[in-house]
Order: structure tokens, then C-alpha cells, then sequence
């Protein structure tokens, strides 16, 4: 059984309906794989510096660069530097490393200065 076109419409018409509709198909596909290939480049490939996550979230944030010194004699046998800025006692470490490995996946660990034992 052959279906039967409505009254009032003929075979240019719906050629031309078809025909737009394949366009619009076309176009939302082609803005989708658009959306999706800019938001991949935002993501992987942009080196935007607003959009990086800071590492120092808290400490001196009213100094444009944090910098501590120290004299090698001062050190005593051992000192425990902090790397991941989460210490309460920046600039040495308290061991929130651990956490903030744990939260985010990352590795980070102590700089470990130690005398060279004779």
C-alpha cells in the first residue's frame, strides 16, 4: 500500500520540506562537533592563564611573589620544606601534602634538606 500525499501539497513542496530539513540536521550536527572541538581545545590545548586553577590559595597573597631564604647553617641537621602550599606552617611542611593528594589524585611530597652524615 502506497501512502497518499495530503491534498494541496505537491511533490516540489515536500522536496523542497526534505530538502530543508536535511539542512537543518546538517547544520545543528556540524555546530555540535563545533561546540564539542572548542570546548576539547579550551580544555587540552588553550594556555589561558585565567583559566588555570592557582596553587597558592592562601598564603601572602598581598606580596606579588612568596620567597623565603635561609642560611644553610641555620638549617640544623634536617628541615621539611612544604611543595603543595596547603601547610598551615608554610613554608615548612605539616604534612597536608597527604590530603591534598588524596582530594585531587596528585603526588606532591616535602623537599627534604638533610646534612650529608660523615
Amino acid at each position: 500500500m502506497v501512502a497518499e500525499r495530503p491534498s494541496g501539497l505537491r511533490a516540489h513542496d515536500l522536496e523542497l520540506f526534505a530538502a530543508g530539513f536535511e539542512w537543518i540536521a546538517a547544520v545543528s550536527l556540524a555546530a555540535g562537533a563545533a561546540a564539542v572541538g572548542y570546548l576539547a581545545y579550551k580544555k587540552f590545548l588553550s594556555k589561558d592563564k585565567c583559566c588555570k586553577a592557582m596553587v597558592n590559595l592562601h598564603i601572602q597573597k598581598d606580596n606579588p611573589k612568596v620567597v623565603h631564604a635561609f642560611d644553610m647553617e641555620d638549617l640544623g641537621d634536617k628541615a621539611v620544606y612544604c611543595r603543595c602550599w596547603r601547610s598551615k606552617k608554610f613554608p615548612l611542611c605539616d604534612g597536608s601534602h597527604t590530603q591534598h593528594n588524596d582530594e585531587t589524585g596528585d603526588n606532591v611530597g616535602p623537599l627534604i634538606i638533610k646534612r650529608k652524615e660523615a
